[in-house]
């Protein structure tokens, strides 16, 4: 329990200090994308940067890898960290991490499980949308037949696929870019998962709220009743008559 309490603290800690580093990491990993005529010099600085901030993630699962109490439920619970960790090819991946920003907002958002829900759902979704869109563009740029060739496109084409519209005009010829956007399908479909289960939750607890004031006022009319029944046993009783038990 000490080592889960620690653990606790060290990711609390470490909150905006990650989100520094995956906003480090967004901005290597998209400037080249954006201007593809960067000198080498400064390719290479962009390189380094991402590699710096990637070795703060693997710094930090380490960390949180050895406080745990349970090693093994806590790398079942966070495979994802652990196959960014692992697998270079995945690292785009750790731009999520910028949904830790959404934890300040949180503050803002109220106690109510939906305000939190709304808050990651919009949030998640931006970033989703906007690293998609990186990715869709930096595989299909200069592909035979490609229809992403600039970021209006890329950002047209993650929009209507997260939203699972889809209206065709826009697509990947890559292999690269199908498996992005296969990710991106899956996430909207997600997405849409997450906004009909917190409707349904609202919809339940608003009929759970009038059901209660229902209830609440069927008790209040019970009592109210039993109270002019018993105002009128005493004043027969006290006119001298007794009161009829079948009245």
């Amino acid at each position: 329990m000490q080592n889960d309490h620690r653990r606790e603290l060290w990711e609390r800690r470490t909150e905006w200090p990650l989100t520094i580093g995956a906003a480090v990491f967004l901005v290597a990993y998209a400037w080249p994308i954006l201007q593809p005529s960067l000198s080498q010099q400064t390719v290479f600085a962009l390189e380094m940067a991402s590699l710096v901030a990637w070795a703060v993630f693997i710094v930090d699962y380490g960390v949180r890898l050895a406080l745990a109490e349970q090693r093994l439920t806590f790398v079942r619970g966070n495979l994802l960290d652990l196959a960014v960790v692992l697998l270079p090819l995945l690292r785009p991946l750790q731009l999520l991490r910028l949904v830790t920003l959404l934890g300040v907002l949180n503050r803002k958002a109220g106690g109510s499980l939906r305000g939190r829900v709304a808050v990651y759902v919009v949030g998640g979704t931006l970033t989703v949308i906007v690293v998609a869109a990186l990715a869709m563009l930096d595989a299909e740029r200069g592909a035979p037949d490609a229809t992403i060739a600039n970021v209006g496109d890329a950002l047209w084409w993650a929009t209507v696929t997260v939203t699972t519209v889809g209206y065709g005009d826009t697509y990947p010829v890559t292999v690269e870019g199908r498996v992005v956007a296969v990710g991106l399908m899956l996430a909207g479909i997600a997405l849409l998962g997450v906004v009909t289960a917190t409707f349904a939750s609202w919809l339940i607890e608003r009929v759970q709220d009038i059901e209660e004031e229902s209830e609440a006022a069927t008790r209040r009319d019970v009592h109210e009743l039993s109270d002019q029944i018993a105002e009128l046993r005493a004043l027969v009783e006290r006119l001298g008559g007794e009161p009829d038990p079948d009245a």
